[in-house]
């Protein structure tokens, strides 16, 4: 990911990018968050593994996002600035009314905390946003993940991981 060295000059206009770069984004305004972009754009899901790349890329991402949360609400709870990047801590609100990653709109609420990590390229713009989550606390939400010591959970490792619970038991039987 490119960026630019920041000096103390520079952060006060980076900070002022992030935070018009948030409140268009709970506008949302898919083009003005787009335009927060510099020409070298990256969007890094990292709890997914998806890397979108240009403003295309950048694009796509956020309209899945908006389409699927189109009440997305960002809280910014901190924010962090150094010298080459600005980390945010946010809450993440909305409400599932979209189709998302694979799963139809289960129209149940998300509230999730989340880290994006700016970078800028040379123009002061957005070179990059790389985001950090626990995806299973979403999925939970959604009502499509249950955890595994649970009655539901237990029910559902079983159905889906079959093999997988056979051999674990037969480990733990022959090694005792």
């Amino acid at each position: 990911m490119t960026s630019t060295p920041a000096t103390d000059e520079k952060q006060p206009a980076r900070i002022a990018t992030v935070e018009r770069h948030i409140r268009l984004e709970n506008q949302h305004d898919l083009e003005g968050v787009v335009s927060t972009f510099g020409n070298t754009a990256r969007y890094d899901d990292e709890p997914w593994a998806e890397h979108y790349h240009g403003r295309d890329g950048v694009r796509q991402f956020y309209k899945q996002l908006m389409t699927a949360l189109p009440d997305l609400e960002i809280e910014v709870r901190q924010q962090h600035v150094a010298s080459e990047t600005i980390v945010v801590e946010v809450m993440i609100r909305g409400t599932h009314l979209g189709g998302w990653k694979g799963l139809p709109a289960t129209g149940r609420r998300v509230e999730l905390p989340l880290c994006g990590i700016y970078t800028f390229d040379a123009e002061g713009q957005l070179a990059g946003e790389r985001i950090y989550y626990d995806r299973g606390t979403v999925l939970r939400q959604l009502g499509v993940f249950h955890e595994p010591i649970s009655r539901v959970g237990r029910i559902c490792t079983l159905a889906n991981h079959p093999l997988t619970i056979v051999g674990a038991y037969a480990r733990k039987l022959f090694r005792n």
